[in-house]
C-alpha cells in the first residue's frame, strides 16, 4: 500500500474539483460515465476498470465500460465497442438477492467492498475473473466496487477498480482507505451529476411527450389537422437546416446549434396547438353548407318538393277540359329541367374551390329569391339569408366568421405557449410558432407584424405551413396541388410581400421541396417543375 503524500491528496482533490466543474458542460451521459470510470482509475492509479449500469427492469447489472491499461483493453461508453459478457444478476430465481457477486453485493447493500487479495478471499465467487486471468494471462490482485446510488437510494451504477498500482515502482497492491474514502466521493458526485442529467433528458422527453399528447388530441379530433400538425415541423427543419448551409447571400449569417434546432423543432410542433379549441366543423368544413351536417340535402329536399309541385299543377291542368297536354307536359319538362339544372349548380357551388365568379354568386341570389310553400304551408324564399351567405363564399368553404374563428387559433396558441414557463433555451417557441400566419409586408395575423420583426425561423415556419397547405391531399375541402402550381403560388407570394423572397430563393434552389415531396407527396402530384418560370425566382 503506497503511502500517501500532500502532493498526491491535492492531486486527488483537483481531480475532483475538475469533475465538478466538467459535470455541468453537457447533457452526453455517456461521455460523462467515461470521464468518471477515467478519473476514478486515475484517482487511485488502478490498472484497470468497469462501470456497471443497473439494467432496465434492475433485476441485474450490465457491463457498460471496462479499460485495463495491462491489456491494453477498452470496451463499451464512447469506444463503439461492445462488450460481450452476460449481465450480473442481482437475484437468484428465488427472488433472493445474490451474495455472491461483489458487484452484485455492493448493489444490493449500497456498500463498498475493499479486498486486497481476490485469490485469498472466500467471501465471494471470483470464479469469473479466475477464469479471465487464465484466458488472458493476468493476474487480478486487489478490488475496490463501490456503489453509485442518488439522493432517493436508486442505483444508478457500480464502479468497480483492479489492481492498485504503487506510483513509482509499479507493484501491485491493496487499494487504502483514503482511495476508498475518495472513491466514494466521486461515486457521490456523480450520482448527483448523473441524476440531474437524467432529469433533464426525462423532462425534455416529457414535454415532447406532451407536446404530441396536444397533437394526439387535435389528430384525433381532425385527422387532417393532426397530419398538418407532422408535416410542418419536419420541413421546417429542413428549410432551416438548407439556410444554416448556405455560405452566401443574404441569408449566409444564419447558424443554428443542437439547442436552436430543438426550439425550432418544438416551435413546429406546437404551432397549431390553439386548433384543439376551434369547433370540429369549422376545421373540417367540407362544403360551404356543413355545420353538423351539410345543409344541402334540406335543399335538395326542397328541390323534390317544387318538382312535385310543377308535376300536380300540371296534371291538375292537364285534367281540365280542353287542355292542351302536349303543351303542358312540355312546360312541365322544361321547369323540372330548369329546377334540375338549379340544384346540379347549387350542389356544385357547395363543394367551393379556387375562385366563385361573380356571374355564378348572383345565380345563387336568383334561386335563392324563388318563392316555395314550407311543410308549416307559409310562403317563404328558397334559400334564407344564411345559406346565401355561405353559398356565395368566393374562396374555399368558410364565410368571414368562420374565418375569424379559423385565425383565432393563432391568438389562442400564442396565449398558450406564453402562459408556459419556458426554461432559457427555449424560450423562443411562442415567438416561432406564433408568426406562422404573419407577412413581410405587416398584412398577415394576429399582430401585423413586418419582415424586420420577425425572426428567421418564424419566417422559414410560415412558407413550411403553406406549402404544406397548399400540397396536402388529405383536406376535406380540396385537392392536393402539384408541385408546380404549389410553387407558381409560393412565387407569387414572395414578390407580393407575403413570404420572405430570400427564403424561398433557397427553398427552391436547394430542392427542399422536392426533397420533402419525395418523403410525402403522392407521386402524382411530382410534375416536372420548370424553376425558371416560377414568378420571382431567377436559377
Amino acid at each position: 500500500m503506497q503511502e500517501l503524500t500532500p502532493a498526491n491528496i491535492v492531486e486527488r482533490l483537483d481531480l475532483l474539483t475538475e469533475v465538478s466543474v466538467a459535470l455541468g458542460d453537457g447533457h452526453d451521459i455517456g461521455t460523462f460515465l467515461d470521464r468518471i470510470l477515467k478519473v476514478a482509475k486515475s484517482m487511485t492509479h488502478a490498472d484497470g476498470g468497469t462501470l456497471y449500469r443497473p439494467s432496465s427492469d434492475e433485476r441485474s447489472l450490465c457491463f457498460h465500460i471496462s479499460l485495463n491499461d495491462t491489456l491494453d483493453l477498452y470496451q463499451g461508453g464512447a469506444s463503439g465497442v461492445s462488450i460481450d459478457l452476460p449481465p450480473i444478476p442481482l437475484y437468484d430465481q428465488h427472488g433472493n438477492k445474490n451474495l455472491a457477486s461483489v458487484a452484485a453485493y455492493a448493489a444490493n447493500f449500497h456498500q463498498s467492498v475493499n479486498i486486497a487479495d481476490v485469490y485469498r478471499a472466500d467471501v465471494f465467487n471470483f470464479s469469473g475473473m479466475r477464469s479471465f486471468d487464465q484466458t488472458f494471462g493476468y493476474r487480478s490482485k486487489s478490488i475496490l466496487t463501490v456503489p453509485m446510488t442518488n439522493h432517493e437510494g436508486e442505483l444508478l451504477g457500480v464502479l468497480q477498480l483492479i489492481n492498485a498500482k504503487d506510483r513509482d515502482t509499479g507493484e501491485i497492491g491493496a487499494f487504502s482507505d483514503t482511495d476508498q474514502r475518495f472513491i466514494e466521493a466521486l461515486a457521490a458526485q456523480a450520482a448527483v451529476a448523473l441524476t440531474n442529467q437524467q432529469l433533464v433528458v426525462q423532462m425534455e422527453q416529457l414535454l415532447e411527450a406532451l407536446v404530441n399528447l396536444i397533437n394526439i388530441g387535435i389528430d384525433e379530433k381532425s385527422p387532417y389537422t393532426g397530419r398538418h400538425c407532422q408535416f410542418v415541423p419536419e420541413l421546417t427543419m429542413m428549410l432551416a437546416e438548407a439556410v444554416h448551409e448556405t455560405p452566401l447571400g443574404p441569408m449566409a449569417s444564419f447558424r443554428m446549434s443542437d439547442r436552436d434546432r430543438r426550439e425550432l423543432w418544438l416551435a413546429g410542433l406546437l404551432h397549431d396547438c390553439g386548433k384543439i379549441t376551434t369547433p370540429v366543423h369549422v376545421v373540417d368544413k367540407a362544403t360551404k353548407l356543413e355545420t353538423i351536417f351539410d345543409r344541402i340535402h334540406m335543399i335538395d329536399t326542397r328541390f323534390e318538393v317544387l318538382l312535385r309541385d310543377a308535376e300536380i299543377r300540371a296534371l291538375k291542368a292537364q285534367c281540365q277540359p280542353g287542355a292542351n297536354r302536349a303543351a303542358i307536359a312540355d312546360r312541365l319538362a322544361s321547369e323540372q329541367a330548369r329546377l334540375r339544372a338549379d340544384r346540379d349548380f347549387l350542389r356544385q357551388a357547395n363543394i367551393g374551390g379556387e375562385g366563385m365568379s361573380p356571374d355564378d354568386q348572383e345565380r345563387v341570389r336568383r334561386i335563392a329569391a324563388v318563392r316555395w310553400t314550407g311543410p308549416d304551408g307559409r310562403e317563404r324564399d328558397f334559400l334564407d339569408e344564411d345559406e346565401v351567405r355561405n353559398l356565395t363564399v368566393r374562396f374555399g368553404t368558410l364565410n368571414d366568421d368562420e374565418r375569424k374563428i379559423i385565425n383565432n387559433h393563432i391568438v389562442v396558441t400564442i396565449r398558450m405557449l406564453e402562459s408556459l414557463p419556458w426554461p432559457k433555451h427555449l424560450k423562443n417557441v411562442p415567438e416561432y410558432a406564433g408568426g406562422h400566419h404573419e407577412r413581410m409586408d405587416g398584412k398577415g395575423y394576429p399582430r401585423g407584424l413586418t419582415r424586420e420583426q420577425m425572426s428567421v425561423q418564424a419566417r422559414v415556419m410560415a412558407i413550411a405551413d403553406i406549402f404544406e397547405a397548399l400540397t396536402a391531399r388529405d383536406r376535406p375541402y380540396k385537392k392536393g396541388k402539384s408541385l408546380s402550381e404549389s410553387l407558381h403560388i409560393l412565387g407569387k407570394f414572395a414578390l407580393n410581400g407575403h413570404i420572405d423572397p430570400d427564403l424561398f430563393d433557397i427553398f427552391v434552389r436547394q430542392k427542399v421541396y422536392l426533397k420533402f415531396a419525395r418523403k410525402n407527396l403522392d407521386p402524382s402530384q411530382i410534375d416536372h417543375v420548370d424553376e425558371a418560370a416560377i414568378p420571382g425566382y431567377t436559377p
